[in-house]
């Protein structure tokens, strides 16, 4: 490992990245069903404020909220790994990544959607035996400036493969770890699921301004993944932007 840091350069990085999150396409009040009164919903709503850790309280949560959950569960002992774990961090501390291309951020996203939500959750196996015709989330994209001199870790890739293993993360997470600590504020690898650029940003600092750029709609198949710019209709595949199998 020692000699995998040998000659690496940092890439002078000013540019808009992609965060691909999911989100609803109409914002939905938690509180009103609890009362037809909108001033009940004010008061619900600031107690549910009141209640949030001190470091979920963020004004660009698109920003932020990768390290605010890595503080948060980091003061939980689960008996279990980590559900924050990701390529560059065993779920001790965030990485926000972002990057390239909203379509490598829908081959990314798409990946983890299914293999960490719908999977784990067993809604997969549903759509592929035919119990449910599909599944279906939307997702938001924001466009987030980045300033930072980045470790470029695209050069070793031909010679370390394990960085861009379709599962394992073995290899990468100590490179994280080791970055972690030493102050960098991030590197530039490339996608794992596509030919594309990946950004894992460890310092929340050198990222500002944060706009939204669209809305997509996911929607699972026993063909795959249909990617629309709209709600889905009934046509399907013949609406999608997309199509990831």
């Amino acid at each position: 490992m020692e000699s995998f840091f040998d000659g690496l350069s940092l890439a002078d990085t000013h540019q808009i990245l992609i965060r691909n999150i999911i989100s609803l396409r109409v914002s939905e009040d938690l509180f009103n069903d609890l009362s037809d009164n909108p001033e009940d919903w004010l008061v619900a709503q600031r107690y549910e404020t009141g209640a949030k850790p001190h470091n979920h309280i963020s004004k660009a949560p698109v920003i932020d909220r990768p390290f605010e959950e890595a503080e948060w569960f980091a003061a939980i002992g689960f008996p279990f790994k980590s559900w924050t774990a990701s390529r560059y961090s065993d779920g001790s501390f965030g990485v926000w990544y972002g990057v390239d291309t909203v379509e490598t951020s829908v081959y990314e996203t798409v990946h983890h959607w299914r293999s960490r939500l719908l999977r784990d959750a067993g809604f997969e196996q549903m759509v592929i035996a035919g119990d449910r015709e599909s599944i279906t989330g939307d997702r938001r994209i924001y466009g987030v400036r980045c300033d930072a001199a980045l470790v470029d870790l695209r050069p070793q890739v031909s010679v370390y493969p394990a960085l861009i293993d379709p599962e394992s993360y073995h290899f990468t997470q100590p490179i994280g770890a080791r970055l972690k600590t030493e102050g960098h504020p991030g590197l530039i690898t490339l996608s794992a699921r596509c030919d594309g650029g990946v950004f894992a940003v460890l310092n929340p600092d050198v990222l500002s301004n944060p706009k939204i750029q669209s809305y997509l709609t996911y929607r699972l198949t026993r063909q795959g993944v249909q990617v629309s710019n709209g709600p889905c209709t009934q046509q399907g595949a013949n609406d999608a932007w997309m199509c990831v199998p």
